[in-house]
This record gives C-alpha cells, sequence and structure tokens, in this order.
C-alpha cells in the first residue's frame, strides 16, 4: 500500500457450543396465559378443543361408541366453572407429566386441533384455582392436580427475578390421587374457581357461554339449515367435523352450529336462506387447502353486530379462527362481510393458526388462501350493491305509487280549481312514465319485475278511468262563482302548505263532509 502498511486478513474464529445454563424465568407464564387470551371467552375454546381431541382419540380407540359428550357447568354462587368430557381421560404419570409441560405437545404433527401445548393454562388468568381431574377406564382411582393462580399472582408481583419457571411451578402446584367411586368410568375435568368479574360477568352467565360455543365449537349443524346435507356432503373426507354434543348447565337439548332458516334482521324482519355455494381452495402444490360455503339471501342489509352467523368465518379442525372480521379485508369494501354468511374450513395443515388462534401465521400457504377467496369476497360485494339498488328502484316506484294513488284521490275530491286539477294531472302522467321505467329494468329479479308490472298495470287502469270519465262535478257547485273560487283556492293552499298529502287529504274529506 502506498502507505507502507500491508493488509492482513483476519483470523477465522470458529463458533462454539453455547455453555452454561438457560434461564427461563417465571414471568413465561404470564405470557402463556392472560397475556395470550386476552379474550376471557377463549378459555371455552381451549378447553373445549382439547376434550374434543380427547374424544376422538376415544372413539378411533373403540372406547367411546356414538357422540362424545362434554358437560359444561356453572355456579354462580362459589363462582365455579366445571367441563367435563368423557374421552379417553390420562393414567396417572402421564396426567402429570403431560400438565407440566410446556410447549411440549405431542400433537403436533397430527390431525388434532391444538398442538402448542399451552391452551390448557387459558384459565389461570381468570381464577383463583385451576384444578384438572381425570380418570381412565378401569382405574381405582382418580388423578388431581391444582393450579393456585392467586398464589401465582402474588409471585409476579414478587421482586425475585431469579426465581424460574420450574421453582414457580413447584411453589404453585400440587398433586394428589383420590378415591374414584363418584366418579365416571372415563373422564377428563377442568374446573375454574373464584372466577373473576369480566365484562358482566359473562364467564358465568350460560347464554353468553352457550351463545360463544355454538359459534366456535365442533358442533353439528342446525337441524334447520335448509342446506345442512349438500354443505356435510361437500365436506365429507376432507375436514375433520368431530363428532360432540356440549350441554351448557344441563340443557335438554345439546348445542348446535346458529345457523338456522335464515337472518334475523329485527322483530319484524326475516331474510331467508335461498342458496349455498360451495367453495373448494387449491393449494400452491395443487392439492385442497380449504372448503367452505356461503349461504346466499336477500342482502337487504348488514347483520346485527352481535348476529353469531355475522361475517365470512374460518375454521380449523372445526374450530373458529379469530371473529367474523378476519375476512373483512377481502371485500372491496370491509362493511359488506358484515352482510355475507359462510364458513371456510382450512384442510391444508400448513396454514396454521397463530399461538392465540386469533388469525393465522403469514406465510404462502395462507395468502394463497387469500387470492382464491377475494373472488368471492368481490361477488358478495356485488350481490350487496345490486340488492341495494333493486331496494332503490322499489322505494321509488312505492314513493310514486303513492303519489299518484294521491293525487288522483285529490281530483276525485273535485274540491281544487280546473288549473290545479290540470297541474296534479300532470304530475300523474310523469309519475307514470317513471314507474313505467321502472317496472321495465332489466336488472330487477323476474319475479319482482312481474310483481311491479301488475301494480303499474293497475294504477294505468285506474288513472284511465278517471281521465275518461265525465268530470267530478265540484262541491262548490252551488256556490257563487266568487266564492267557488275562494274554496278552490283555500283547498289549494290547504294541499300546498301540507308536508302530508294522505293528512291533508283527511282535513278535506271533513270539510268536505261538514259542507255537505
Amino acid at each position: 500500500m502506498s502507505n507502507g502498511l500491508v493488509a492482513v486478513a483476519p483470523r477465522e474464529i470458529s463458533w462454539g457450543p453455547l455453555t452454561g445454563a438457560i434461564v427461563v424465568g417465571k414471568d413465561i407464564l404470564e405470557l402463556l396465559s392472560s397475556s395470550m387470551y386476552v379474550d376471557p371467552m377463549a378459555i371455552y375454546r381451549e378447553y373445549v378443543q382439547n376434550a374434543a381431541d380427547s374424544i376422538d382419540e376415544a372413539q378411533a380407540r373403540g372406547l367411546l361408541v356414538g357422540p362424545g359428550r362434554i358437560d359444561v357447568g356453572t355456579d354462580a354462587e362459589t363462582r365455579t366453572v366445571t367441563i367435563t368430557d368423557n374421552g379417553t381421560g390420562l393414567p396417572h404419570d402421564e396426567f402429570v407429566d403431560r400438565l407440566t409441560a410446556f410447549g411440549a405437545s405431542r400433537k403436533r404433527g397430527s390431525d388434532a386441533r391444538g398442538f402448542r401445548g399451552v391452551g390448557r393454562l387459558a384459565g389461570i388468568g381468570y381464577c383463583q384455582e385451576l384444578i384438572f381431574r381425570t380418570r381412565i377406564e378401569g382405574a381405582q382411582s382418580a388423578s388431581e392436580l391444582r393450579w393456585d393462580c392467586k398464589k401465582f399472582k402474588h409471585l409476579l408481583r414478587t421482586g425475585d427475578a431469579s426465581a424460574d419457571l420450574s421453582s414457580a411451578v413447584a411453589q404453585i402446584v400440587s398433586v394428589r390421587r383420590r378415591e374414584a367411586r363418584d366418579l365416571p368410568e372415563r373422564f377428563f375435568s377442568v374446573e375454574l374457581r373464584g372466577i373473576v368479574r369480566h365484562r358482566n360477568d359473562q364467564l358465568l352467565n350460560p347464554l353468553s357461554i352457550a351463545d360463544y360455543l355454538s359459534q366456535v365449537a365442533p358442533l353439528p349443524l342446525h337441524p334447520d339449515f335448509p342446506f345442512a346435507n349438500t354443505v356435510l356432503s361437500h365436506l365429507h373426507g376432507k375436514v375433520r367435523l368431530g363428532n360432540v354434543q356440549i350441554y351448557v348447565d344441563g340443557m335438554e337439548k345439546p348445542l348446535c352450529r346458529p345457523h338456522a332458516v335464515g337472518i334475523d334482521l329485527g322483530p319484524d324482519l326475516k331474510d331467508p336462506f335461498t342458496e349455498i355455494e360451495l367453495i373448494s381452495v387449491p393449494g400452491v402444490d395443487g392439492e385442497t387447502a380449504a372448503l367452505g360455503w356461503i349461504a346466499h339471501h336477500g342482502y337487504i342489509g348488514a347483520l346485527p353486530p352481535r348476529s353469531p352467523v355475522r361475517g365470512l368465518r374460518v375454521r380449523s379442525g372445526n374450530i373458529q379462527i379469530g371473529d367474523d372480521r378476519l375476512f373483512e379485508d377481502l371485500f372491496p369494501e370491509p362493511r359488506f362481510n358484515a352482510w355475507a354468511v359462510g364458513e371456510v374450513h382450512v384442510v391444508d395443515q400448513r396454514i396454521t393458526p397463530n399461538g392465540r388462534r386469533d388469525h393465522f401465521e403469514q406465510n404462502v400457504h395462507f395468502h394463497n388462501l387469500l387470492t382464491h377467496l377475494a373472488p368471492s369476497a368481490r361477488d358478495i360485494a356485488r350481490r350487496c350493491r345490486t340488492s341495494s339498488l333493486q331496494r332503490k328502484w322499489v322505494r321509488d316506484f312505492e314513493l310514486r305509487e303513492t303519489v299518484v294513488r294521491g293525487r288522483v284521490g285529490i281530483i276525485r275530491q273535485g274540491a281544487v280549481g280546473r288549473a290545479e286539477r290540470h297541474r296534479l294531472a300532470e304530475e300523474i302522467r310523469e309519475s307514470l312514465v317513471a314507474l313505467e321505467q321502472i317496472a321495465k329494468r332489466g336488472e330487477l329479479p323476474l319475479e319482482l319485475s312481474d310483481n311491479l308490472r301488475k301494480r303499474l298495470e293497475k294504477v294505468q287502469r285506474d288513472c284511465q278511468r278517471l281521465f275518461h270519465s265525465p268530470e267530478v262535478p265540484s262541491p262548490w257547485g252551488r256556490l257563487p262563482a266568487p266564492k267557488r273560487r275562494a274554496y278552490e283556492h283555500i283547498i289549494g293552499l290547504v294541499y300546498e302548505c301540507s308536508t302530508n298529502q294522505a293528512t291533508a287529504k283527511l282535513l278535506v274529506d271533513k270539510i268536505l263532509a261538514r259542507f255537505a
């Protein structure tokens, strides 16, 4: 080099293994429990999901014939919730190992619904005690494992940064065996004691629990859903729907999905389902990525915010992921998602729910799903706009029809002057032209168009009889001309100054009756 220095290549230093202990602090428990499940109702999804997996296993092993059963019981007095299933149960050693392991689920790579091994912690942040119980078939005793959630929260508040996960769990978890004489032959249960108050105490509200589970749990379709068999045939063999019955607080009938004959838009406004559209989404490699369905209806308005069927929703393992807004960005206008009713069942295991199960991990397989669903979202938006236009035309028709009939009634009264009658007749002719244009619109459905044409023909007949009949005699005919013109002028002012022509006509009818 020009300055006389010689460049020397840096000496390569090889990488070596990490030495020393790996510290996993106690705060990881908070991240895996209350911080993970910010929606308190999600605890029901997590525990029902695990129960459904256990029931699937019991059915596969021949331990259970027919549908499995999950009971959700609440006790407002003791602020306790219990969720019990008749799945396989767990032997004692396996029970303790599984419930004290973190992120070590044996379900990963299988077709089970849960696979991260943290769902059982969902209730820690929402109760004072979390107790798991189980018994396997033929066992003389049952196993119990108790989390002291109140003590856990106290540990989090302490400033002992050296406390690791293992020592924290050792302090708040206890295990025992108990006699099983009063317990089912085979079961697994989760008991949450000392439920915290949250959002109008919905965690202890049986109606709120039933409404939530009817939307997210792997339940059968509603018996009144007109396209149930079509949907089941479409999903058969590809989607693991499960065979589970869920009862909340000992209700007589098990829960089912909320889709029935149609949509409730108000006390006196129903919008029935009219057709079903089946969806099949190909994967990146050509295999099936997802199957779904959309229930079309009249699209007469957005569904109410609390409607259990509102929005295009997505399910994995027949468990709902996220809420009714997860796919709203697919729509040209997000508001149209609130008009839609439908579900997408993910089949490709590479489309993976995130840890909270409120969305999906972002990868090429998930974005492929979005790409293929976008045309369906655009079609729904088109139907919404078309329906809005059709309703506008019908409103315009009804308004014009009302105007015509009102004007005809005024002329038949005979109480206004000749110039006013001529003006009313011109308004009638203009409205008839507008009615004819609306009735002949090609975009209207055939049934609606036929109905409007029949109404138009009736209005036209009434007007023809009015225009071709002798002039209606004036009720003021016996009066001198100056008085007659004065009365006609006053009646004209009544109609001119009134904001409601129908009310004005009633008033004029009363005046004429009094005059007669």
